[in-house]
């Protein structure tokens, strides 16, 4: 990137800009509002409606009700009702009455569902963001999902999350996954700031000094998503299925960009909180950044970051997906924000700039959540609109310092 081009004047200060991202963020509200289910909130098509077969989820219940949450706090009408209605689906239909923990749809549709960290980590992240909001029933949903995670889910012995169970709690699966602590990372942060229990800001730290400081770092600051109970990588895991929305094979530059953003979240909560913030918290957090750039961004000759890539950093999907620029522009502005330097400013704007550009739909609402390799819009990975999650916190984060978590820094804007 050119740095010298102009004099530089950050955007993340700048009122238009400001003022853009606000109005970015309520459309995105208007759009979501239609996902709401008597049993939850379901998956928008590409023109903002239920499908008739739409039924309840409990990721996008969880990831709406954070997101109204956030929303309400920010002062905006009409968003209270559903974050009580995200509360009374994941205290309801969505959990396991008879096992404990959620479901990852309503039983009638998931007879046999397990019970993942990934889930739970966003039904945490969701009910402490009901209760910064001061929603009913929050509270009790709160003491629920952490508790769960205490008797199930944290493995103090490796730090770091497990990661399935059958829905009894028995058959753990022969894996651990680095998206799951990723995700646990994020709520573990929001946890800290609504319980003021500092273990959960080391048990954050735990995670990323494995997955990140350890592993990732040895390679190269290519984020390893796939390893044994022992903590193995699994570098062929899903070869024959590369483009798993959730699991897929190689490395995700995306996750590179939101691991390098929470490294940044972490070591200001740790600051915050008096504790000892690691010196390399924001170098792993530069590496990560510059290397999803390097090997993500237009490296098959049309602008863009890849979906995945092989392990010698060749492009394996090519398909851009809405989440990965949401994350890359909030990694930029945190960047940014932490370090002053222009380069960060620089890729923020590319990042916004192409976002607005080919993913945001000014026709039908939201943002298109994927193109295929001539970016254009696909429906290979992910069909429909869904997500609210991403983009929302994508135009919320800029605005915001780096600490508090995303709902208690509202709190005290």
């Amino acid at each position: 990137m050119d740095n010298n081009n102009y004099t530089f004047s950050s955007w993340l200060h700048a009122p238009g800009h400001r003022h853009w991202l606000e109005q970015e963020g309520n459309r995105l509200l208007a759009f979501a509002k239609a996902a709401k289910l008597p049993q939850g909130f379901g998956n928008l098509d590409d023109q903002g409606r239920l499908p008739a077969d739409a039924h309840a989820e409990t990721m996008n219940t969880a990831r709406m009700t954070h997101s109204f949450a956030m929303a309400h706090i920010r002062g905006i009408p009409g968003c209270a009702a559903l974050v009580d209605h995200g509360i009374a689906a994941l205290s309801g239909p969505l959990r396991d009455a008879e096992h404990g923990g959620w479901f990852c749809a309503p039983l009638e549709y998931a007879a046999d569902t397990g019970k993942a960290a990934y889930l739970h980590a966003f039904v945490a992240l969701a009910a402490s963001s009901a209760v910064v909001a001061g929603r009913p029933g929050a509270q009790v949903l709160l003491n629920d999902a952490i508790q769960i995670i205490h008797s199930h889910f944290w493995s103090e012995e490796e730090g770091a999350m497990r990661e399935s169970f059958a829905r009894d709690w028995s058959g753990e699966e022969a894996y651990r996954g680095a998206n799951s602590n990723m995700h646990s990372t994020e709520a573990f942060l929001a946890l800290a700031d609504v319980t003021g229990d500092a273990r959960w800001l080391t048990r954050a730290l735990s995670i990323v000094e494995r997955v990140i400081h350890g592993h990732a770092v040895a390679n190269d600051f290519q984020v390893i998503e796939h390893f044994s109970l022992d903590w193995q990588p699994l570098k062929d895991y899903n070869l024959e299925n590369p483009a798993d929305g959730f699991r897929p094979f190689g490395t995700t530059p995306g996750h590179a960009f939101e691991w390098a953003r929470l490294l940044l979240h972490l070591e200001a909560s740790l600051q915050r909180a008096q504790m000892p913030a690691p010196y390399w918290l924001v170098e792993d957090a530069r590496g990560l950044f510059a290397n999803a750039c390097r090997y993500g961004w237009n490296v098959d000759g049309k602008p863009g970051i890849v979906y995945t890539l092989d392990w010698e950093n060749h492009p394996v999907v090519r398909h851009r997906l809405h989440w990965t620029h949401c994350e890359a522009a909030a990694a930029a502005a945190s960047l940014l924000q932490r370090t002053g330097e222009h380069v960060y400013e620089d890729w923020y704007r590319v990042f916004w700039e192409f976002n607005e550009t080919l993913f945001i739909d000014r026709e039908h609402g939201s943002w298109r959540h994927e193109l295929n390799p001539d970016n254009l819009p696909s429906a290979d990975i992910w069909g429909g609109k869904p997500d609210l999650y991403h983009a929302y916190q994508a135009v919320l984060l800029p605005m915001l310092p780096l600490a508090p978590s995303l709902a208690s820094g509202l709190a005290l804007v």
